[in-house]
C-alpha cells in the first residue's frame, strides 16, 4: 500500500491479503484486522466495523479511500502482488 494523502501514517509495511470474499489488513508482523469484500468496498469486522476502505480501479491496481463512519481520513494506492502457493 502506498499512502497518497490524508491523516494516514506512511504505509510501507501495510499489506492487504484478499482471498475471495474475505481478507485481512496486516501491519508488519502484527496480527491482521479482518474484513469482508463487498464489491469494491472492504468492510472491517467488529470491533472495527465503522471503518470501510472504498476502492476504485486504477490502471493495474486500485485507488482507495480510508473512511471512518463515512468520513474520509486518508487515501492510498494498492497494487497486486501475486504470492506463490
Amino acid at each position: 500500500m502506498i499512502r497518497t494523502g490524508g491523516a494516514l501514517p506512511p504505509l510501507l509495511t501495510v499489506r492487504k491479503e484478499i482471498d475471495g470474499a474475505r481478507g485481512v489488513t496486516r501491519v508488519g508482523p502484527l496480527p491482521g484486522v479482518p474484513f469482508e469484500v463487498d464489491g469494491l468496498n472492504l468492510r472491517y469486522r467488529s470491533p472495527f466495523s465503522a471503518f470501510v476502505d472504498e476502492l476504485e480501479l486504477a490502471g493495474g491496481g486500485f485507488h482507495g479511500r480510508a473512511t471512518f463512519r463515512g468520513h474520509e481520513f486518508g487515501r492510498f494506492m494498492l497494487r497486486r502482488i501475486t504470492a506463490a502457493r
